[in-house]
């Protein structure tokens, strides 16, 4: 079984935190389509964007899959330039089946995802959640086999969608995900679960997350690296599509989330609008969309926003001094 060994980092004292929550942002711009390099293939889905912003990770069943969607990788010199033709990570990290959401750890070292491959801890049809190790965080092709992380966060219904957190300020590490398992009342379809890491590097026990979760359908979620901030795709009433971006926000990260609100009609379509996917410096937002006007029936799109109390200084893995 996998175990993910880490070092805590130092506490960051409250005051920090508070500052945190309080920096302010514009509001998202109109959503830009990422273009036909990306958008080659029926589905385009699930994105995920590495530290320095040079890796767009996505699930596509474009020409070259292995199985219905495979993870590829489409790589950028810098910031400035185009991406180039996506990639296929290859078997170690796809199956014959759907491998889907990648997200990482800020060191890079790791990629949570999910996977309906055989052997899993359901029954055949259900997603389990699964992590690969590289040595070098900047090769896209060092990924070593991937690793499914047990049936104590895995169930025999669908798991999915991880998104990784270090909380630095309460000195603990969770996965979020989401999972069609029997939730509390209040939840249904899929719902929003987290999981604590264990001091002997295992994942523990899902738990239901009321304040993300709806009795419709509530899948992936992005966080930001402050743990201030949470995107998640849901279905819930009061949206504008089929499925929409929502945000929730904390002052700390030992407060429960607030109540989603909807992105609004700058971001969402009267269509499908999911897996969100935030840049380590919160500004750029990815996401896929079955809005018309596209390359395919699933396009990745991006919108941007600005912060209005801008730092003078960030570093190379986008990190603001």
């Amino acid at each position: 079984m996998h175990r993910l060994l880490l070092v805590a980092a130092p506490l960051v004292c409250l005051s920090l935190a508070q500052g945190t929550a309080a920096q302010q942002f514009s509001e998202w711009s109109a959503p830009v389509n990422l273009g036909p390099t990306i958008n080659s293939g029926v589905n385009n889905q699930h994105p995920a964007i590495s530290r320095n912003g040079l890796s767009l990770y996505y699930s596509s069943d474009r020409s070259g899959t292995f199985g219905k969607l495979d993870i590829w990788v489409s790589q950028r010199p810098s910031l400035e330039d185009s991406w180039g033709t996506p990639q296929n990570l290859g078997p170690n990290i796809n199956s014959s089946g759907n491998d889907l959401a990648p997200d990482f750890t800020p060191d890079g070292h790791w990629m949570y995802f999910h996977s309906d491959r055989p052997g899993g801890c359901g029954p055949a049809g259900t997603s389990d959640l699964y992590v690969s190790h590289r040595k070098d965080k900047t090769d896209d092709f060092g990924w070593e086999p991937a690793e499914n992380l047990g049936c104590v966060i895995n169930s025999i219904y669908t798991d999915a969608g991880p998104t990784f957190f270090e909380d630095e300020e309460l000195d603990v590490t969770l996965l979020y995900f989401t999972s069609t398992r029997p939730a509390p009342p209040g939840g249904g379809d899929f719902d929003i679960y987290v999981s604590t890491l264990q001091p002997d590097g295992t994942w523990g026990p899902g738990v239901f997350v009321p304040e993300l979760s709806s009795p419709f359908r509530d899948t992936r979620t992005t966080i930001r690296k402050d743990g201030l901030e949470m995107i998640i795709s849901s279905g819930r009433p009061g949206g504008i599509g089929s499925e929409d971006l929502w945000v929730s926000t904390r002052a700390t990260t030992a407060d429960k989330w607030s109540t989603p609100v909807n992105l609004g009609a700058a971001v969402n379509s009267s269509f499908f609008d999911g897996a969100p996917a935030l840049s380590r410096d919160a500004k750029t937002l990815y996401f896929f969309s079955e809005r018309p006007g596209g390359f395919t029936k699933r396009d990745l799109y991006m919108t941007t926003r600005t912060r209005l109390d801008e730092p003078h200084h960030r570093d190379h893995d986008g990190d603001d001094h």
